[in-house]
């Protein structure tokens, strides 16, 4: 089983691939969709839960999403041509950081992958090449909500060394250009039911395919993730999801 595919299972049972209720990602997008005729492009779009629902929201808009996992991009294919939604959805596989357009947009998504960019910095470069001016960028980031512990930093691995508490982290982003117009920090509750979800589909999973070769895989993936978040970041990890816009000049 490789990363991809987990990462399809681990998630199939939540609204969006990060830590964010249902009724968070309805509000975040009711902020972001300012006119309704919007192109909006998400970088790391997976199986296009965030693109569906905007355009099912508003009938005028148009979306392009860009991931490289296929399995996920034909999962968004399938559910837009269920909903009626695939003549505005253009889906491009291929990893983010590689994706130009010949226009630009004016929102882009980049919600939990900045890490496919290269980091959150790289991440902002894509934005704003891709952005039209006055555009919008709907960032998700994690955070440290504490001073992490060394246990926290070897929990996450690589992805420790791009996060900052919230303070910084905001003052990085200002300092680059980029001025916050709406805000949500993901509750503990949020963080805990994307957490007991991601790890609970992947151990359902391989409870229901015993004789799947990848049994045994993944329900250790999903108890190394577990002991990871329970013993490692759960206090110190936090999740913060912003609406952006470029300061002129």
């Amino acid at each position: 089983m490789d990363r991809q595919e987990r990462s399809r299972l681990a998630h199939a049972h939540h609204p969006v691939t990060a830590p964010l209720a249902d009724d968070t990602v309805a509000a975040l997008l009711r902020h972001a969709v300012r006119r309704g005729d919007e192109r909006v492009l998400q970088l790391g779009c997976g199986s296009g839960a965030w693109l569906l629902r905007a355009l099912a929201a508003h009938p005028e808009l148009t979306a392009d999403g860009v991931d490289p996992d296929p399995a996920a991009l034909t999962d968004a294919r399938v559910a837009a041509e269920q909903l009626g939604l695939a003549r505005r959805l253009g889906l491009h596989h291929r990893a983010p950081a590689d994706f130009t357009a010949a226009r630009p947009y004016d929102l882009l998504l980049c919600v939990g992958a900045t890490p496919a960019l290269g980091g959150l910095l790289p991440a902002l470069a894509a934005a704003e090449r891709q952005l039209a001016p006055g555009g919008t960028l709907l960032l998700g980031q994690g955070y440290w909500q504490r001073p992490p512990e060394q246990a926290a930093r070897d929990a996450l691995g690589p992805l420790a060394d791009d996060l900052r508490d919230l303070p910084a982290l905001t003052d990085l982003l200002t300092t680059a250009g980029w001025l916050p117009v709406h805000g949500h920090t993901s509750t503990r509750a949020e963080l805990d039911d994307y957490e007991w979800s991601w790890t609970g589909s992947l151990t359902a999973w391989a409870l229901d395919h015993p004789e799947h070769p990848a049994a045994a895989q993944a329900a250790s993936t999903a108890t190394d993730h577990r002991t990871a978040w329970l013993h490692g970041y759960r206090e110190a990890f936090g999740f913060v999801t912003l609406l952006l816009r470029r300061r002129a000049g």
